[in-house]
């Protein structure tokens, strides 16, 4: 729990409660007060740490704060190739909100070490924890809001969502999918940025009670440590990236794929040079357009929807001698369909084999019967992914222990195992014959 005294609604004196959150929405025709827009951080927008000795100021002041740190990050998603912070935002009591500039200062592994013993609360953390590992940041203990939320059975897991369901208060949103790799950033989205921090560790105490309330405290911090475990795992390479260009199922045959295969890498290369998102150098559509046309000049390549931008026409040559290469290449060297690990799609299943689509479609009905009974998602009891992984290949002799062994072995936790080994065990077989 955090000591820093939480905000309360303005316009209502404090509840008689027992603390805990309604698990429901509230009605918005009920008649009860409206939320609070949340206009300014607590402390007003700071400004953001630039220099090393900002920094270093800040490190001493959050190694004297206590309790958890609110943490956040702001990418440049879709305006920049990569995925990397461009704007770091802490909150702990007795600190108050940092904003850090990450661009100008070499790491902030000073500020990890200062926050090394301490609980990171962050929201839908699987977003900001490869970009934060980046920069030598990497949380020992965390809480995810947003899981928190999922796991309590909450329909609405969006941080605005949360904070005005929970606390009384309405989050603008606005400025979430800005470009923020601008300097100088703007005032008001520095007051965005303060404010997704401003409020973290009153949403974490609330939904700590809840899932305390609930008997689910134990499955949230399996969930957490799994996260953490995973903080700074670099992301998995895709085989063949290309084949997952937006369209590309209309690109019959492998001389035309072998096309969208040579435009998506010199276009890749090409936004990798310029730090841009693939997507503004040159879109999917475009891509798909000119693999299906084969245009072997600039005048038909112009002529194609998605060439015609000034920025696209400067690169013609680029694609033109993609598009070249492309038609020189023998046909050993044109793209084959890889082998796909694992099971088919599972709508290839009756085809393929009916007795594993039927154990399928067992498994799925516990799943979601236990996901029901349990007031959770489906696919936070445990991934789809292992749930058809298991009813392809079940294990040789399906006992309780063995489903449960190949669900661990596919990374499912020991919550969700304990949950659920018992029933899959039993829906696994063939039921038997019914008798007339």
């Amino acid at each position: 729990m955090t000591d820093e005294a939480p905000l309360r609604r303005r316009d209502t004196p404090e509840p008689e409660r027992d603390g805990r959150p309604h698990a429901d929405s509230p009605d918005p025709t009920s008649g009860g007060p409206a939320p609070v827009p949340l206009t300014a951080p607590r402390e007003g927008t700071p400004r953001p740490v630039e220099s090393a000795e900002e920094l270093a100021d800040v490190v001493a002041r959050m190694a004297t704060g206590s309790g958890p740190v609110a943490v956040d990050a702001e990418r440049a998603s879709g305006y920049r190739y990569t995925q990397r912070a461009y704007l770091v935002q802490l909150r702990r009591a007795g600190a108050g909100t940092v904003l850090i500039d990450p661009l100008p200062l070499d790491d902030l592994r000073t500020l990890d070490t200062a926050l090394a013993e301490s609980e990171w609360v962050l929201h839908a953390a699987s977003q900001d924890l490869a970009c934060l590992a980046e920069l030598g940041l990497k949380p020992r203990r965390l809480f995810d809001t947003e899981l928190a939320a999922r796991l309590a059975g909450f329909e609405r897991v969006g941080l605005a969502a949360l904070t005005e369901q929970l606390l009384g208060y309405s989050l603008e949103k606005h400025h979430s999918a800005a470009d923020w790799s601008t300097r100088p950033l703007p005032e008001s989205w520095l007051t965005y940025a303060a404010l997704d921090v401003e409020l973290l560790t009153d949403l974490r105490d609330h939904l700590a009670a809840e899932l305390d309330r609930q008997g689910k405290s134990a499955w949230a911090a399996e969930e957490f440590a799994a996260l953490v475990a995973s903080a700074d795992r670099p992301p998995k390479t895709r085989p063949d990236p290309w084949r997952r260009t937006s369209g590309i199922h209309r690109v019959r045959g492998a001389r035309a794929q072998s096309r969208v295969r040579a435009l998506w890498y010199a276009r890749d290369g090409v936004a990798a040079r310029r730090d841009s998102a693939p997507g503004r150098v040159l879109p999917d559509a475009a891509i798909v357009a000119a693999a299906e046309a084969d245009p072997k000049d600039e005048r038909t390549l112009l002529a194609i929807a998605g060439f015609g931008g000034r920025s696209v026409r400067r690169l013609a040559r680029v694609w033109l001698d993609a598009l070249d290469e492309a038609r020189a290449l023998p046909d050993d060297a044109l793209p084959i369909n890889q082998p796909v690990e694992g099971p088919p799609p599972p709508h290839r299943w009756a085809e393929r084999d009916p007795i594993a689509a039927a154990r399928l479609t067992r498994c799925r009905a516990v799943v979601v019967a236990t996901a029901e009974a349990n007031n959770l998602p489906p696919e936070n009891l445990i991934s789809p992914d292992f749930v058809r992984r298991l009813a392809w290949s079940p294990p040789d002799e399906v006992t309780a222990q063995t489903v449960g062994d190949t669900l661990r072995g596919f990374g499912a936790r020991n919550w969700q195992i304990n949950l659920l080994a018992n029933q899959l065990t039993e829906a696994l077989p063939a039921p038997p014959p019914t008798t007339t």
